[in-house]
């Protein structure tokens, strides 16, 4: 694995630690799924230069679209939430209480 590779992958699976153990407010797990979303678009772009076919051109800015519309939904939700219920912490978040 070449350093590129690894450090891509490493900076994937802190995000992902980060989104499953660090689940205290709703906007450090929207920053943590796009450090995600960042890494793989990284990823996936180095991986479509190595190739060097235009099929696989196409696939990293498809990624970027839904990670933009993957922030906007968030943003709207913790937007919701904070106007909802005063703050964005994710344990005073019950879906039974709707």
């Amino acid at each position: 694995m070449t350093p590129v590779h690894f450090s891509f992958s490493s900076a994937f699976i802190l995000g992902l630690m980060g989104l499953a153990f660090h689940r205290t407010h709703l906007l450090s797990a929207l920053l943590c799924l796009e450090g995600m979303m960042l890494s793989l678009f990284i990823a996936l772009a180095i991986w479509a230069l190595q190739f060097e076919t235009t099929g696989f051109s196409t696939a990293p800015m498809l990624l970027l679209a839904f990670s933009a519309c993957e922030a906007s939904a968030g943003l709207a939700l913790l937007v919701a939430a904070a106007r909802t219920h005063g703050t964005d912490r994710l344990q005073n978040l019950n879906l039974l209480q709707c």
